[in-house]
């Protein structure tokens, strides 16, 4: 009976924390019947990008479908991702990269500052032409492709918030190393996806080739979300939000343009 009402309490509370990521890292609305709770969230957030990239392909797939050209709903498609995060992870990447090539003594307030740098806007533009580009070769290898990019650039924050400690804008400050359990625990819900993927991936290989395609991409894959976070860690000095959405945009592009050389 003891066992049955713990159980019950994890999956009410896993329930909940799903909840506050599903509003936190997105724009939807408040999922019915639960009440968001934001201790653990940054573990969902891979499953989440798995989710997003879908949409991101389903947009396209339709553009496509109703005559539209390939460019236009590469376009879109690359758009909805960022309005569907509400620019989240962007405007993270354009704050860190004017931390990064600021002073040292003045990197944490180059964050801050509510106004971007030239070298914000240069890592947007340069970052949004190579995942466009990516999108426009892949086409229709998008919806294999896509979905796992935004996984394992979200996977990275995982590797970024387990290896480096939390640097605030603030004195008092909400964090996910607050609430952090340690890697093992955390990454528990996104190595159930990856075992699916992978599962996935081998089991529509038709050859040899198809094989080490995918063994090639996913260690690409794990070296770039091991990588990504350790550079931008050393640059900071830690992780904070900020310097988290530079990571999953970074990672994010790397693969895709990877993705797009293999196909």
């Amino acid at each position: 009976m003891i066992k049955d009402i713990d159980l019950f309490v994890i999956r009410k509370n896993l329930l909940n924390n799903f909840a506050g990521a599903w509003i936190f890292y997105t724009i939807f609305p408040q999922l019915p019947y639960l009440k968001p709770k934001f201790k653990n969230i940054a573990q969902f957030s891979p499953a989440l990008g798995l989710i997003i990239g879908l949409i991101q392909c389903l947009i396209f797939k339709l553009l496509i479908s109703n005559s539209w050209s390939l460019i236009a709903s590469a376009i879109i498609c690359l758009v909805s991702g960022y309005i569907l995060t509400g620019g989240l992870h962007l405007d993270g990447l354009m704050d860190t990269f004017d931390g990064i090539y600021a002073n040292k003594k003045k990197k944490l307030k180059a964050m801050k500052d509510s106004r971007v740098g030239s070298f914000g806007v240069l890592a947007m533009i340069i970052f949004g032409l190579i995942q466009l580009a990516s999108i426009i070769q892949l086409e229709n290898s998008l919806i294999y492709s896509l979905p796992v990019c935004l996984f394992w650039g979200r996977f990275s924050t995982l590797i970024y918030i387990e290896k480096f400690k939390y640097i605030s804008y603030r004195s008092k400050t909400l964090s996910h190393k607050k609430y952090w359990r340690g890697l093992k625990q955390e990454a528990i819900i996104s190595i159930l996806f990856l075992s699916i993927i992978i599962t996935l991936n081998f089991s529509t290989s038709n050859s040899f080739q198809d094989i080490f395609k995918h063994l090639s991409l996913f260690f690409i894959s794990i070296v770039c979300s091991f990588k990504v976070p350790q550079i931008l860690g050393k640059k900071i000095g830690g992780f904070n939000g900020d310097s988290c959405g530079a990571s999953i945009i970074i990672c994010e592009t790397i693969l895709l343009l990877t993705h797009a050389i293999f196909h």
